[in-house]
């Protein structure tokens, strides 16, 4: 699947009890915490969960959220540039907040990923408020041990290049951690365990690879292994669509984002994603999207400028 995607990395903590803090809500940003050391808890849009070492917690849609050791209670809870005032972070090296040498300590890996504003992604949408895996650490294995290093050292030093480095290893934790949870048991509450069907995901991948091909059910069947109807109904029934709209929304999530960073025109970005005919793609894109191509180009290039 492709993911626009830009990470950028908050910063690693070091936490004495008691604290906690409220984490602001943002549009278009999937933020995450994993528990290096310690244990924490974290409450948002109703859920409230406990987090221990080796634990990921992901907000994928930007929520406003509380962490906080267990004993902090949530209209205790400083507010992020009240805790980030009060502790004197500047932005470098560890963010500490507390006596962490008398007190229990929690340390975190603290990022957020934000997505590109360019129409709804099939994934994304279906994503429950929280997401919670447990042993994270375990599950990536050296990986992430790795990665999290790596993490740490971008952000301790100003050498050329290290901001960027810190910004794809983030969007690599994400990625991986979406890659985890779309296997395990709470998938398929979510209503995401289609995106694991070996055979699904063999027309879902060609889909995602070729949105310009002309694809029909018998097509995608056949990529799948599998009878025409007997595809089309467990597509149905496990992704959630049809698969021709489910084809049809993700070219234009292609077309939106064809259209937002690049300067291809209108017939182009129509041949890219699968219409032969400029008029039927601006027709379906309208429908779909509720403004014209041209009309939504303008309005983003003018939201890029702001």
């Amino acid at each position: 699947m492709r993911l626009r995607l830009r990470g950028t990395i908050y910063f690693r903590t070091s936490f004495a009890a008691p604290w906690g803090v409220t984490v602001p809500s943002y549009e278009n940003v999937a933020r995450f915490h994993y528990v290096q050391r310690g244990d924490a808890v974290i409450e948002a849009c109703g859920m409230r969960v406990v987090l221990e070492p080796g634990d990921l917690v992901i907000v994928p849609h930007g929520a406003e959220h509380m962490l906080a050791c267990q004993e902090t209670t949530s209209d205790q809870a400083l507010a992020l540039d009240e805790m980030i005032a009060q502790s004197g972070y500047s932005g470098d090296g560890v963010f500490m907040f507390g006596d962490t040498q008398s007190g229990r300590e929690t340390q975190l890996v603290c990022g957020h990923v934000a997505l590109e504003n360019t129409g709804a992604h099939p994934i994304l949408e279906k994503l429950p408020p929280l997401i919670h895996v447990r042993d994270y650490g375990a599950q990536a294995g050296q990986w992430l041990e790795a990665t999290l290093r790596l993490i740490g050292a971008e952000t301790t030093q100003n050498a050329l290049g290290s901001e960027l480095i810190a910004l794809k290893l983030s969007e690599a934790i994400f990625v991986q951690a979406l890659r985890v949870f779309l296997t395990s048991d709470s998938a398929a509450l979510a209503g995401l365990d289609g995106y694991s069907d070996p055979q699904l995901s063999r027309a879902l991948t060609a889909m995602h690879k070729s949105p310009e091909m002309p694809w029909s059910v018998e097509t995608l069947a056949r990529e799948a292994g599998m009878s025409r109807t007997a595809f089309a109904v467990r597509f149905a029934e496990r992704i959630g669509l049809p698969p021709l709209q489910y084809l049809t929304e993700w070219r234009m999530q292609l077309a939106c984002q064809a259209l937002t960073v690049g300067d291809a025109s209108i017939a182009d970005v129509a041949e890219q994603v699968g219409y032969a005919s400029e008029t039927g793609f601006a027709r379906v894109f309208k429908k779909e999207i509720g403004a014209s191509p041209a009309r939504y180009r303008r309005r983003a290039k003018k939201a890029e400028m702001a």
